[in-house]
């Protein structure tokens, strides 16, 4: 390593990056305090986090705009209640010099054939924030951040296993509906799903699987869609291939349309739908998939402010004869329960069936344990 020499201006300079760090963290300089005030930018980020963390807002009800100090707030359905919190919470912010609320229903323009039966407006938003199908609670294969510690047993093998997975769904454009939360988008959608075997050496890495699709997203009222052309390939880990009884390996590798209804009512949802495999490896395998579950999302706190949260995810493959394939999940959770806000959840799980990860499709398993998993 090498150290700088110390130089006779060493004790200015300290002195000046002290004062510099001063102003930065304790907002001694009144003249750049009143710059970050008066910057829209700043105007904009703050009205936002008064807009959802104090007066409970959802992201995604609302239009938020500032120029040179006037916010404008533009509402999907006329609400006066909100109006006028907003209004008397935003107006006292240092900067803002006027609050207008705008409500705008509907595009004032007639819509397409097409959009007036779907009730989508003119409206858009590029890059909205979360989703309009709300991820899937118990499936093993939802794009994710999670970690997970299991019990794993099949047939020839059992071990303590670890599953991770890093994956989200990134929107990409959005057509809001004429009715608040309703409305149309398209997104990308990533994820990576591994599992390592803890009780070996190395804790060697068995299979990962890499998962990238667009989502077409519907909402209208307590319906919503979601149609999805994604890919799947599987790769097992270095370890296990080089290992004393290494398995053969099968390039698991295929191309999928998705399509799945989902229907929600004082908490409790239900959904339905299947997939094709449009192009799959190997080629002889059966295309047809069929989906559904139920979940249950509570509103009250009860452990330290978590919700619980609970779902039933079934899958039935033509591979397998139409075996159900069961994934059972139920917790707590805490934080924003809205996709595209910041949450945690800690879930007890249970699985039983066709084993869901990469290669060893055709392996009958079952596996229970714990995991946390991170929303954003």
């Amino acid at each position: 390593m090498t150290l700088l020499k110390r130089t006779a201006t060493s004790p200015n300079i300290a002195r000046l990056g002290a004062t510099l760090l001063g102003l930065l963290f304790f907002g001694l300089t009144p003249l750049a305090g009143a710059a970050d005030r008066a910057s829209d930018q700043f105007l904009t980020g703050y009205m936002a986090s008064i807009i959802e963390r104090d007066l409970h807002w959802e992201r995604n009800s609302y239009i938020l705009t500032v120029v040179d100090g006037v916010a404008t707030i533009t509402l999907f359905k006329e609400d006066p209640m909100r109006q006028e919190a907003a209004d008397k919470q935003l107006r006292a912010i240092d900067g803002v010099q006027r609050v207008t609320v705008v409500v705008k229903p509907a595009h004032t323009e007639k819509p397409g054939a097409i959009a007036g039966l779907l009730g989508i407006t003119g409206e858009t938003k590029v890059f909205p924030t979360g989703d309009l199908f709300r991820p899937l609670v118990a499936d093993p294969k939802q794009p994710q951040f999670f970690v997970g510690v299991t019990s794993f047993n099949s047939a020839d093998t059992d071990y303590i296993m670890a599953s991770v997975g890093f994956g989200e769904t990134f929107g990409l454009y959005r057509f809001f509906g004429s009715k608040e939360g309703n409305g149309l988008q398209l997104s990308l959608e990533a994820g990576v799903f591994a599992q390592f075997d803890l009780e070996s050496e190395s804790s060697d890495l068995i299979n990962a699987d890499y998962t990238i699709g667009f989502p077409l997203t519907y909402r209208f009222d307590d319906n919503s869609l979601r149609f999805r052309l994604y890919h799947q390939s599987s790769h097992l880990g270095d370890e296990l291939l080089l290992g004393t009884n290494p398995p053969d390996r099968v390039n698991l590798s295929y191309e999928a349309l998705e399509l799945i209804y989902s229907r929600e009512w004082r908490g409790f949802r239900v959904y339905g739908g299947g997939e094709y495999l449009v192009h799959k490896e190997p080629d002889d395998l059966k295309p047809l998939i069929g989906h559904g579950g139920l979940e249950y999302r509570g509103s009250e706190p009860l452990l330290w402010g978590g919700r619980f949260v609970t779902g039933v995810d079934l899958k039935s493959l033509e591979e397998h004869e139409w075996a159900v394939d069961t994934s059972v999940k139920a917790g707590l959770e805490f934080g924003n329960p809205n996709p595209g806000q910041r949450r945690l959840r800690v879930m007890a799980e249970w699985y039983d069936g066709y084993d869901p990860h990469g290669q060893f499709y055709n392996n009958e398993v079952e596996y229970y344990g714990l995991g946390v998993s991170l929303g954003f």
